[in-house]
């Protein structure tokens, strides 16, 4: 399951394969971080592109709309529990040890778990019929909103201590177990909600738990980088400064899915979930990317050595090569994968396209402000992209459904991109302060 030899640090530098050694070569691609994060992306995309097809076979389109929408509940819930630590502790605790990373997140996560539980519990008591989904779906999503928090900090970890092949096995783990259940679902014909979102709490939950154990018992090596009290203080305040992004860049990318419900219909999100789960996926390989590259990319800036215009470019050039050829391929799979009663989503599928290149984009430009240490200019910057997306949604969606839904996603990721490239030029010409100093 993972290979349980303690080993140091992961190393900055790496002695190159030997020239004209296509396997060292091989080797070396498939080691880096960012290739291994893509590759847990695109398994999981893949099962996810799975599930959809599933869902939509086995459920009517208010069902699916339903799963939907409690999956979003989820996400943004699980931003509030992290309060915007994801990456600041991976530029925090570069290189240091598994297990005293652990307990370093643990202690991060210890006090916003129990407010989140004891909240549940209040609202499950005191709020009135009507708003509560009942004690079974509420313990369902409370649990589940832990697991998932759990695991994107098992991702930071991994990032932090150099193990995302761990990483990466735990979420082949979590692929299977998902797949084979919700293939069980649909063999069954399995017609609840609740049946299938339990399906994702359990497979989320296996592995995350294994590797936690596992990465608990390795004892510290000597080499590795020493962990000290105030880590963990500065990792709280550049979090809390990141944690309007968090939420922000949450509520950009799943308020479409809260929104469309109350002004349309979830037949609706229905549709539209079965596109915007697809497009999603172009932008996994530069987030990845950017995540891997967060430590290195504050050792550069504090040694003077980072070079912001060449990541950017090769961002966009990334965007305008992929961008086309999503957008084509997923307007001819619609209706042979999701058959003609889906056919009404194919207008959503161009602007969301065009909008997850936008966001790809993004993930860059903010990552190496991040690495600069102006998490506030990246709060601003998703704040500024939350804000527009929302009100086109507002605007948009009574009078043209999901695909004013659509224009929404393509504004505010369009406004957050501007305004992180702007921010990036006022950080260059030496305006505003970093926060993590």
């Amino acid at each position: 399951m993972s290979e349980l030899r303690v080993r140091g640090p992961e190393k900055t530098e790496e002695d190159g394969p030997r020239r004209g050694d296509p396997v060292a070569l091989v080797g070396k691609v498939v080691r880096e971080p960012s290739v291994q994060l893509l590759a847990s992306q695109v398994l999981t995309g893949g099962v996810a592109m799975a599930a959809n097809i599933l869902m939509v076979r086995s459920l009517t389109p208010t069902h699916r709309g339903e799963v939907a929408l409690m999956l979003q509940v989820v996400y943004l819930v699980t931003q509030v529990l992290l309060l915007g630590t994801e990456r600041s502790f991976v530029a925090t605790y570069h290189n240091v040890s598994p297990a005293p990373a652990v307990r370093a997140y643990a202690r991060l996560l210890a006090v916003p778990a129990l407010v989140f539980l004891l909240g549940a519990m209040v609202w499950q008591l005191a709020a009135p019929h009507r708003l509560s989904p009942g004690p079974l779906i509420m313990a369902m999503l409370a649990w589940f909103a832990l697991i998932e928090a759990t695991s994107l900090a098992t991702r930071s970890i991994a990032i932090a201590v150099g193990r995302v092949r761990d990483f990466l096995l735990a979420r082949v783990i979590e692929a299977l177990l998902l797949l084979a259940m919700l293939v069980g679902l649909y063999v069954t014909g399995a017609s609840h909600p609740e049946m299938w979102f339990l399906a994702y709490l359990i497979a989320g939950a296996t592995p995350t738990l294994i590797y936690l154990w596992i990465w608990l018992r390795l004892p510290v090596p000597a080499g590795a980088a020493p962990v000290a009290r105030e880590q963990n203080r500065r990792v709280r305040r550049e979090g809390l400064s990141l944690f309007p992004a968090a939420i922000s860049n949450m509520a950009m990318l799943r308020v479409d899915r809260l929104v469309i419900p109350a002004l349309a219909s979830t037949a609706a999100l229905g549709h539209y979930t079965a596109v915007a789960t697809m497009t999603e996926l172009l932008a996994w390989p530069i987030r990845a990317y950017a995540d891997s590259r967060l430590g290195r990319w504050r050792a550069s800036h504090n040694d003077g050595a980072l070079r912001a215009g060449p990541i950017v470019v090769f961002a966009a050039l990334y965007v305008l090569v992929v961008v086309p050829l999503v957008a084509g391929g997923l307007y001819l799979l619609i209706e042979p994968l999701f058959g003609h009663e889906y056919a009404d989503a194919k207008v959503v599928v161009l602007p969301l396209v065009v909008a997850a290149g936008l966001y790809a984009v993004s993930r860059v430009s903010l990552g190496l402000l991040i690495a600069k240490g102006h998490g506030g200019l990246v709060s601003a910057a998703e704040i500024a992209g939350f804000v527009v997306s929302f009100a086109a949604y507002v605007l948009l969606i009574p009078k043209m459904g999901i695909l004013g839904a659509a224009y929404g996603s393509l504004a505010g990721y369009g406004a957050c991109l501007v305004f992180s490239m702007v921010a990036s030029r006022m950080v260059g010409r030496g305006l505003g302060g970093a926060d993590h100093k």
